[in-house]
C-alpha cells in the first residue's frame, strides 16, 4: 500500500495507490489519512490507481467524508473505475460525494468561487 500527498493550491491531494482497498488496507489507508483529513479543510481523495473497493473501503470514504464536513470542509473522490462509480451509485454513497474524473478537474471543484 502507497499513499502519497501533495498540496496544490491549499488543497490537499491524497493518492492511494493501492489495487484493493479492503478490509484488510482500509484501516492502515484510514489511520494515514485521517490526521491529514483534520488538518485540512480541501481534500481530494484520488483513487486512479483502485480497481477494487470493499464495503470496508466505502466505510473509510464514508468517515472520511464525515470528518472534513464536520468541520466545514469540502472533499472530492477522482479516479473512480466503474465498478466503484457503479457500487457507490447503487448504494448511495455517491450521492455524499462530490467527484470527477482526475485530481485537475477535482481541483478546479474546490477552488471555483
Amino acid at each position: 500500500m502507497t499513499i502519497n500527498t501533495k498540496e496544490v493550491a491549499g488543497v490537499s491531494i491524497i493518492e492511494i495507490a493501492d489495487n484493493n482497498v479492503d478490509s484488510r488496507t482500509a484501516p492502515k489507508i484510514q489511520q494515514e489519512i485521517f490526521p491529514l483529513l483534520e488538518s485540512n479543510s480541501k481534500i481530494i481523495i484520488d483513487l486512479s490507481e483502485v480497481s477494487y473497493m470493499s464495503s470496508a473501503g466505502l466505510r473509510m470514504l464514508l468517515s472520511s467524508y464525515r470528518q472534513v464536513t464536520a468541520k466545514n470542509g469540502k472533499l472530492v473522490v477522482v479516479g473512480l473505475s466503474e465498478e466503484i462509480k457503479d457500487t457507490m451509485t447503487i448504494t448511495g454513497f455517491l450521492d455524499f460525494f462530490k467527484h470527477s474524473e482526475n485530481a485537475a478537474t477535482g481541483l478546479a471543484l474546490l477552488i471555483e468561487k
